[in-house]
């Protein structure tokens, strides 16, 4: 019990720099960075996309890899392995899109 409550716990500030990755893409991806530039750079759309994709992917992709490894919930992963398909498949539609 004390295992499920300090991941919890730990899971909070994780989850808040997802959901800020989400909606503040272009910050997070220059977070401790942008003193290496003079002028502020230019992030592509594509990187924007992709930084939203994997932030939504990981922000419903964590509880149900940690829901399925403490209460070990089989049907849970099974979803583990169609994650990676749904993420490459995400990954493709967003480099190939113009």
């Amino acid at each position: 019990m004390a295992e499920i409550i300090i991941t919890v716990i730990l899971m909070i500030p994780l989850y808040a720099v997802l959901i800020w990755t989400y909606f503040y893409p272009e910050e997070s991806l220059l977070f401790g960075k942008r003193w290496m530039y003079n002028e502020e750079p230019e992030i592509s759309k594509a990187a924007i996309r992709y930084t939203k994709f994997v932030s939504i992917i990981a922000i419903v992709g964590l509880p149900i890899f940690l829901l399925s490894f403490i209460f070990e919930i089989h049907a849970l992963r099974l979803l583990l392995v169609i994650f990676p398909i749904v993420f490459i498949l995400g990954a493709f539609k967003i480099f190939t899109d113009d």
